[in-house]
């Protein structure tokens, strides 16, 4: 029987494993598992139970018809930077609907500033004329951004005849935040 060196033994061992741990990390080297060796997926969380609504709660909510209107007055902006159809319409809708609601009826009083692409709602011949117009006769204050209308070459001339011109669209907002009126963006 042939003898080995013990440094030869040594050398063929550490080759066989390092073989063996790179031919491991080679994708496509690992062996299928059967469906036994196979870990099973975690079991899907059962829906939560919904608990029914706090009886108490539920009541007081069915019986709220809204918040009192207990102040004297009310003041409100409106801001409209926008030239979307939607939008425009939207904001139109809203503040005839602020007019509308019986709680506001007589205490409410309203601004709608216009600048940047919302000034398209301010000028002459464009489909937002009649709601506008009723707008004014209800007494709401309609302030267009002078800056826009520089911006977007406009004259007076241009624009509906009713409106307020001034300075800045961000000014005005600024300002009457700062007298305690209600910003709305819608």
């Amino acid at each position: 029987m042939r003898s080995i060196p013990f440094a030869s033994l040594l050398a063929a061992l550490l080759l066989a494993s390092a073989t063996h741990r790179a031919a491991a990390q080679t994708p496509g080297s690992v062996p299928a598992q059967t469906p036994a060796q196979t870990p099973a997926a975690a079991p899907a969380a059962p829906a939560p139970v919904l608990t029914p609504p706090n009886a108490a709660f539920a009541a007081k909510a069915a019986s709220f018809a809204g918040a009192l209107a207990t102040q004297k007055h009310y003041r409100a902006v409106y801001q409209l930077d926008s030239s979307d159809p939607k939008l425009i319409n939207q904001t139109l809708h809203n503040m005839k609907n602020a007019l509308e609601d019986p709680r506001l009826k007589g205490k409410l009083e309203l601004e709608l500033v216009v600048f940047s692409g919302g000034t398209v709602v301010f000028k002459k011949d464009q489909p937002y004329e009649a709601d506008v117009l009723a707008l004014q006769q209800a007494g709401v204050i309609l302030a267009q951004c002078a800056n826009s209308m520089k911006a977007y070459k406009l004259t007076k001339d241009d624009m509906l005849p009713y409106i307020s011109i001034v300075p800045t669209g961000n000014g005005e907002l600024i300002i009457r935040q700062a007298e305690g009126w209600a910003l709305v963006h819608p």
